[in-house]
């Protein structure tokens, strides 16, 4: 049977993860350190605990890591910092937990007895190393832009034009062979996890899979935590009538993603039977403006919350974003199943039960104003 660890394994990712496996029959570990910004509570809910063995604490503890690796054969390494915005300044805090703590568990498994029986490892990586992602010029053909100009900003000038001709250019689903291009120190160090955590799979002649999530929702997500999760973020700000302040012109897009779909993707990421080393995207294939999903989560509720388009741009965020799906169809023989139209509802009918939290939002912003990472385009 199956010993499976996954670090950061109390997350919202990780506890549905653990309650699917554990009905699968698997074996599960859990290693969390409860950080107060992302958990509401410091224990796992009363239907996991007596299924799981819970290790508390600090992925960077290597004393409390080794006892977790005991007997283990296969790892998810979930544990990370999370945030684009909160990456640009508070810099050393995300590279010792998201790099360090990956160092860690690597030189563990390399090195010590407790790795020895491990047989594949899944690392969440993000869908933020590729930067602005693929872009087409009917004239030029497939660009990869290297980010926003700070003057084009200040100007209003959100979308890309073609470096050659000038002429504008469409954003295309980025597969997995794209040009890197992390624009952010949160998406520097999730590239540092996949590719260590990668390089460790070859070298040891195992699966391993870096499963390039976009952006991931759906019920058990924090909703007081401002730095991460744009849908949980509107859902209190609108359940409080408070204003939806959307940066740039509103047209920015995401791949929105669905819990239970991540779930199957990571669970057959474990059971592959054949040979694997390599990036998945996981995403839904399809784009979602910033706009859109405002309106939708205030008719939802009937809020009177006011929709502001405020012309700043957060330094580290990317234009638009979609996953092309292709190879996670090819390899695990996968399609998403949840609509975002279907998904925005689950979600939205779960956080209307769930309490409103103080969610400092306000206060996130100022930070990043403190920091200048804002730019606003000129009235």
């Amino acid at each position: 049977m199956k010993k499976i660890l996954i670090t950061g394994g109390a997350g919202f990712i990780g506890q549905h993860l653990a309650t699917h496996l554990v009905k699968e029959g698997f074996e599960v570990h859990i290693l969390d350190n409860f950080s107060k910004q992302v958990h509401e509570k410091d224990h796992l809910p009363e239907f996991l605990k007596k299924y799981i063995t819970l290790f508390k604490g600090d992925i960077r503890d290597r004393t409390l890591l080794k006892e977790a690796l005991q007997g283990v054969t296969d790892i998810v390494h979930f544990a990370a910092e999370t945030g684009t915005g909160q990456s640009m300044y508070n810099v050393e805090k995300y590279f010792s937990v998201n790099v360090q703590g990956t160092a860690t568990l690597v030189d563990l498994m390399q090195n010590d007895s407790c790795g020895k029986d491990i047989s594949s490892v899944v690392v969440a990586s993000s869908r933020s190393i590729y930067g602005e992602g693929l872009y087409h010029c009917k004239q030029h053909g497939d660009l990869y832009p290297l980010g926003r100009d700070d003057q084009d900003i200040l100007e209003g000038q959100f979308d890309f034009n073609c470096p050659h001709c000038k002429n504008e250019m469409i954003s295309y689903p980025t597969p997995e062979s794209a040009t890197l291009n992390p624009l952010s120190f949160y998406a520097i160090t999730k590239l540092t996890q996949e590719q260590a955590l990668l390089l460790f799979a070859k070298n040891r002649g195992i699966n391993g899979f870096a499963l390039r999530y976009q952006n991931v929702y759906g019920p058990g997500q924090s909703l007081k935590n401002p730095y991460t999760g744009i849908l949980a973020v509107f859902s209190t700000l609108a359940r409080k009538n408070l204003p939806l302040n959307i940066f740039e012109d509103g047209k920015e897009s995401r791949d929105f993603v669905y819990i239970d779909d991540v779930v199957e993707v990571t669970t057959r990421a474990l059971n592959y039977k054949n040979h694997f080393v390599g990036s998945l995207n996981v995403g839904l294939g399809e784009a979602e403006t910033v706009l859109s999903l405002a309106d939708k989560i205030k008719s939802f509720y009937g809020s009177d919350s006011e929709i502001k388009i405020t012309g700043e741009y957060r330094k580290g965020d990317i234009r638009h974003n979609r996953a092309d799906i292709k190879r996670l169809s090819n390899i695990l023989k996968f399609k998403p199943k949840i609509s975002v139209e279907e998904g925005i509802k689950l979600f939205l009918n779960w956080a209307n039960n769930e309490p409103i939290y103080e969610i400092a939002y306000e206060k996130s912003i100022q930070e990043l104003k403190d920091s200048h990472m804002f730019i606003k385009a000129e009235s």
